[in-house]
């Protein structure tokens, strides 16, 4: 096993019955900070997020997207309906610390690896469930998906611009988020565990996680019955310069309408709109000649003169562009890898940077099954769950 003592979760062992992308993004980070992350997957087949998004014969189990979240754990390949399977579960459950699913709900139960069950055999396990729901409700049965809670939980209906149709964020954000929140209660009860000595149950939901990005627009809704939307301010905008888009914001500083005026060398428009209300009455107007002033310009001029007076601007980039970009590779937000199967790639490092505990490589993203021997020895026991010969 790699030398993980420098690390946060050092010591600590996760059974991880996680696949897509709620779950494994969140048992990523418990690995990058240093957790001994198990992957339970159903053999011959693992983890959903192995085959799926195009991929060719070559890959095979190696999807990509598999390798982007799946960096620093083991993988064992397990029929957890079988009685063998169940036995390994249980072993491994009294020297571990986490369990974390993201089945529906009563999976586990039926499984045979409720909380209940498990608390049993050990009183110290976190048990933590990420669902599309939650566990109990009206729709604890549904399943979870990223853009069903991106339309179920409001974000979906809220764009840029009253014309612009409702429409799916293209980057798993709930997904992402829901994986996030499941980190955080998992890392939660393992402090807490620290003053009381047991374990708890631990539960995010997808639904929750966006409602909850959503925590300054529903206390706006709930005081003003109006829909407090930071992307229609009237200083927040798209425009295209000679050679490409870029946003301007104009917040965060005394007068920003005027400093952007300044920036483009036209009349003061906070003559005519000296307020924020009379900015939102004329936002159409302000947008207007804001856009036509920066189409005489090139991206790089235009946020020059924006960045000359402290507005904030940016270039509209592709994510290659930002990849490429040489702040990321300052940020060690990039892994170059050689990976067994698809050779030579590059993946997206942690975003959480620790002093002396630089999140590294240790394991690559496992062949499926690929340490079921290694941990089987490690509890020492047989394929069928039994105690091994001495």
């Amino acid at each position: 096993m790699p030398d993980t003592s420098n690390l946060p979760l050092d010591g600590i062992r996760v059974i991880d019955f996680t696949q897509a992308e709620q779950g494994p993004i969140g048992t990523l980070q418990l690995a990058d900070f240093g957790a001994d992350v198990i992957k339970i997957e159903r053999p011959g087949v693992g983890d959903l997020s192995r085959h799926t998004v195009g991929g060719t014969s070559i890959e095979a189990t190696n999807n990509p997207t598999f390798v982007a979240m799946n960096r620093n754990k083991r993988s064992m390949e397990l029929d957890t309906k079988s009685e063998a399977g169940k036995k390994v579960i249980y072993e491994l459950v009294k020297v571990s610390d986490v369990v974390v699913n993201n089945f529906r709900p009563g999976v586990m139960d039926k499984l045979g690896f409720s909380y209940e069950k498990l608390k049993e055999i050990n009183p110290r396990i976190v048990f933590a469930s990420a669902t599309g729901y939650g566990p109990v409700g009206p729709y604890a049965e549904r399943p979870g998906q990223d853009m069903v809670a991106q339309a179920m939980s409001g974000v979906m209906a809220v764009t840029a611009d009253p014309s612009i149709p409702p429409s799916i964020y293209p980057t798993a954000i709930c997904d992402y988020t829901g994986g996030m929140h499941l980190c955080q209660g998992i890392m939660a009860a393992l402090i807490g565990r620290e003053k009381t000595g047991l374990g708890r149950k631990v539960d995010v939901c997808l639904y929750d996680s966006m409602i909850h990005t959503q925590c300054q627009e529903a206390a706006y809704w709930d005081k003003y019955k109006q829909v407090l939307n930071w992307a229609a301010m009237p200083l927040a905008g798209h425009y295209d310069a000679t050679d490409g888009p870029i946003v301007v914001i104009g917040a965060f500083m005394p007068n920003p309408l005027q400093a952007m005026c300044v920036a483009l060398e036209i009349d003061d428009l906070t003559i005519p709109y000296p307020d924020m209300a009379s900015q939102i009455k004329n936002k159409k107007i302000i947008q207007d000649t804001l856009r036509n002033e920066i189409a005489k310009y090139t991206k790089e001029e235009a946020l020059a003169r924006f960045e000359g007076q402290d507005v904030l601007c940016s270039p509209v980039r592709k994510l290659s562009e930002a990849l490429e970009d040489p702040q990321t590779k300052i940020n060690n937000m990039l892994m170059d890898i050689d990976h067994p199967i698809l050779g030579k790639m590059t993946i997206v490092g942690c975003p959480v940077h620790i002093s002396d505990a630089p999140v590294t490589m240790r394991v690559m993203s496992p062949q499926l099954g690929e340490h079921t021997e290694e941990i089987l020895g490690e509890l020492g026991l047989a394929a069928d769950g039994s105690k091994s010969a001495e």
